[in-house]
């Protein structure tokens, strides 16, 4: 199995050591601070301590069970430990069914029994329980007469795939939301189990909480380098490859730690693909390159006391706009993607104000007229992991780079499919296959052959 060979690569890394070097600093037992710098040495490095990267690390750990002798020895590797512009924390929380690719359905189902029992997975002795602060209060898809077919045809995919989604007529829905303005609406779609919103920061903190207590560490730095066995071969060409370090960068320092390890899981999100061109990765072996690019999204809050109420779903409109409920105050969030060729600029995180006057406010004061004398209370500005292929992540092993796994390009799924795609790729790497869910669809073979997976519910 492929974690008997993670055991024998590692042992063979630390029998390469200097003395000195291996015993400079201990691994970090269960409980106590992680240190600031990293190890020598580990067995996984994780690269990106979002909430997927956690989610790969605790799956790691629990997955390995008894059969190691001393553990296998986890790094989470995080360049923005305060989480400042990190994808995670800067969602809007949601979780939903309704998707129209089945990878995505099951991933879902998945997470959301996870959500369901967390405490039963991520709860920690001796601490308070956790509560993700979720509503159930489902999801909402309006379609107009051009796309209500697609949509009924989706719907029926998506219950064939066990989610609880019925259909309503326009006199449906304003019977059951009489604030929705019902005009060019042929058909929506409802989730009526394991569909809203939660809090985005419990779950990643309640990941990293756990993976700690089981050994798991964590350092901040960022990578910025490899080193390969393509990188002292001669032809220097080669079919494949092994990373053996990778090379961490200390924050706000010249400095940088070289650390031995037998895996690499890139889980860096929005910067995915900046990492495969990293120093010392052969060029020749990243090709195609990873399509996975930083995309801005705005999130837009205001007022209206007017508004929907407690049973105010998270709406997505036919026009691209959407919003939800935010707390009991008459208080929401919302927001829209552009389209491709208005995207906005990624090297910060500036919101343009005017996109939500211009854009984003005439489609929801069009769809829920009390909306016309909102208030806007605040703004942030978030980044997907926008995979510019197909919109759907990339899981799975790289084709030429043999110790590589790839775990990112979620397109802004990346949250609520986190716990089953980091039980995924620690079940490739410590069992060598998938055992769950079975994703192989999601691998890096399309890139190669051209074959992208449609996912139509893009939000």
């Amino acid at each position: 199995e492929l974690g008997q060979t993670v055991e024998r690569m590692a042992q063979t890394l630390r029998d390469q050591l200097p003395a000195s070097r291996s015993g400079e600093r201990g691994w970090i037992p269960p409980g106590t601070h992680p240190d600031p710098r990293p190890p020598d040495e580990a067995d996984v490095v994780v690269v990106g301590g979002g909430v997927v990267g956690w989610s790969v690390a605790y799956w790691l750990k629990v997955l390995e069970g008894r059969r190691r002798q001393h553990g296998m020895r986890v790094l989470v590797v995080e360049r923005d430990p305060m989480y400042s512009r990190a994808s995670t924390v800067l969602s809007v929380g949601g979780i939903r069914q309704q998707f129209s690719l089945r990878e995505n359905i099951q991933m879902s189902r998945f997470s959301a029994g996870f959500l369901r029992d967390i405490n039963e997975h991520l709860g920690v002795p001796n601490e308070a329980p956790i509560d993700i602060q979720f509503q159930p209060s489902g999801y909402l898809f309006l379609a107009s007469p051009q796309s209500a077919a697609a949509l009924e045809a989706t719907v029926q995919f998506q219950r064939d795939e066990g989610a609880q989604v019925t259909l309503l007529s326009p006199t449906q829905l304003k019977a059951k939301f009489p604030w929705i303005n019902t005009e060019d609406v042929a058909v929506a779609s409802y989730g009526l189990e394991d569909e809203g919103w939660f809090d985005p920061w419990t779950l990643l903190n309640a990941f990293r909480r756990k993976a700690i207590s089981l050994g798991v560490q964590s350092c901040s730095g960022e990578v910025r380098a490899f080193v390969t066995s393509a990188n002292h071969m001669m032809p220097p060409t080669t079919p494949s490859a092994r990373i053996k370090y990778v090379h961490i960068h200390m924050p706000d320092s010249l400095e940088y730690q070289p650390v031995a390890c037998a895996i690499v899981v890139n889980a860096a999100g929005a910067w995915a693909g900046k990492l495969l061109e990293a120093d010392g990765l052969p060029r020749g072996l990243c090709r195609p390159s990873l399509p996975i690019q930083p995309r801005k999204r705005y999130v837009f809050s205001w007022h209206c006391p007017d508004g929907p109420g407690l049973s105010c779903p998270f709406l997505i409109d036919t026009s691209g706009a959407y919003f939800r409920r935010d707390g009991f105050a008459g208080n929401y969030l919302g927001g829209m993607s552009p389209p491709e060729e208005e995207e906005p600029d990624p090297s910060d995180l500036s919101v343009d104000h005017g996109y939500f006057q211009e854009q984003v406010w005439p489609r929801l004061a069009r769809r829920v007229p009390a909306f016309e004398s909102l208030r806007v209370r605040g703004s942030w500005a978030g980044y997907y992991d926008y995979n510019t292929f197909d919109q759907n992540p990339v899981l799975g092993p790289h084709p030429r780079l043999e110790n590589l796994f790839l775990a990112a390009g979620f397109s802004g799924h990346g949250l609520q499919h986190s716990p089953a795609a980091g039980r995924a790729v620690a079940e490739l790497v410590i069992k060598g296959r998938y055992e769950t869910l079975d994703l192989r669809r999601l691998g890096w073979d399309r890139l190669v052959d051209g074959e992208p997976l449609e996912e139509h519910g893009v939000v």
